[in-house]
């Protein structure tokens, strides 16, 4: 059944209203459900236009008193051909949508809640497999109003007080859920009225429509407003989030660097005191030593690893002067070009045979330990 594009609107700026309010005057449910909740009521009033949700108290059994929503209106039953309506009033819980509402069947003055019945308790409570096996986030409240209305018509749920055996099952007298927006009016009028009474009434009326415009106006402003301060929330959530991983990532760049720390204080120690035992053995050096061979390579493997780490080395030390050169201007640039392709090319020879060559050593001193332990 199509809804008044007017209600409509009215129902999306109070649902709003109500779930975004903050503080004390919050509704209680979760923060994250809220949005659902508010799909779910929307859906069912677009199917069932004669089920409005508003804001009431409800009281638990152990005495508890605390402010929940509710779709309050009629359920369509087709019995025997005819449809009636079925008042029930649909309490979402503070747990709702992760568990299922509470739903009552709500007899006006002329009706009677037939006894035994299979899904209503005398209080009116309805108990139905579909709110046993309610099932989170797919179980919703127009799924739930269309197996009500099936079971009611399988077995009706209230009778009329003028019949003591009622043969059918007695109409909603026309129930329609209470306008929340404008007040009831008198359509009945006496036409004994006097002209200042009916200029009393008309008074009356305008003044209302004022009003009720001015609310309108104010509603959406204060919608406005919380829909900004939902976002500024959000936003702050972020940033919030942001810092304390720019925090956490601070504080361990702040381990790792004392980590480094630690091991350069311990390097630093032991270059002291590899400086303290070695500082008077400097006048025995022999003055003319020649640095190549200060060093000899007890094999061949060794010896061309030591030549190709110097050389990788010395083409490093050369493209770095190369750099500066160029960045002082005194080598063009096509001749910097060419030089560093030609030096990188000859470099990655070097490393590669040294990477050959650091292989081949580790195979061998494997070999060599394998030989010893087999000895």
């Amino acid at each position: 059944m199509a809804s008044d594009p007017a209600n409509t609107q009215q129902l999306h700026q109070f649902l709003s209203s109500v779930l975004s309010q903050r503080g004390p005057s919050a509704l209680p449910y979760a923060e994250n459900t809220k949005w659902l909740i508010r799909q779910h009521l929307l859906n069912l009033v677009s199917s069932y236009s004669s089920l409005e949700p508003k804001t009431a108290t409800f009281t638990h059994n152990d005495g508890r008193s605390v402010i929940l929503l509710q779709a309050d209106g009629t359920i369509p039953m087709p019995f025997q051909g005819v449809s009636y309506n079925i008042p029930v009033v649909i309490w979402l819980l503070e747990s709702y949508p992760r568990h299922p509402p509470c739903v009552y069947v709500n007899p006006t003055r002329d009706m009677i809640i037939k006894r035994p019945h299979s899904n209503v308790s005398p209080s009116g409570l309805v108990s139905l497999s579909y709110l046993t096996d309610w099932v989170y986030p797919s179980s919703n409240l127009v799924d739930l109003a269309a197996q009500l209305s099936a079971a009611f018509s399988r077995d009706p749920p209230l009778y009329s007080q003028r019949r003591p055996q009622p043969p059918s099952p007695s109409i909603g007298s026309g129930y329609q859920p209470p306008s929340r927006t404008y007040p009831p009016h008198h359509h009945h009028q006496q036409q004994t009225d006097d002209a200042a009474e009916v200029y009393k009434r008309n008074a009356i009326n305008k003044l209302v429509d004022m009003l009720h415009g001015d609310l309108v106006l104010m509603r959406s402003g204060r919608e406005a407003e919380a829909e900004e301060l939902l976002s500024l929330q959000g936003s702050l959530k972020r940033r919030e989030e942001e810092i304390n991983r720019g925090l956490e990532e601070m504080v361990e760049e702040k381990e790792r660097l004392e980590q480094q720390l630690q091991v350069i204080s311990m390097n630093t120690d032991f270059l002291d005191s590899w400086i303290r035992e070695n500082k008077g053995k400097a006048k025995n050096l022999v003055v003319d030593l020649d640095i190549d061979n200060a060093f000899e390579c007890i094999e061949t493997l060794s010896k061309q690893m030591l030549d190709c780490t110097a050389l990788d080395l010395a083409i490093e030390d050369v493209v770095y002067s190369m750099d500066k050169s160029f960045r002082e201007g005194s080598l063009p640039f096509d001749q910097y070009l060419r030089n560093v392709r030609l030096l990188s090319r000859e470099q990655f020879f070097y490393r590669a045979t040294a990477a050959k060559v650091s292989s081949m050593q580790m195979e061998a001193q494997v070999a060599s330990i394998a030989a010893r332990l087999h000895s």
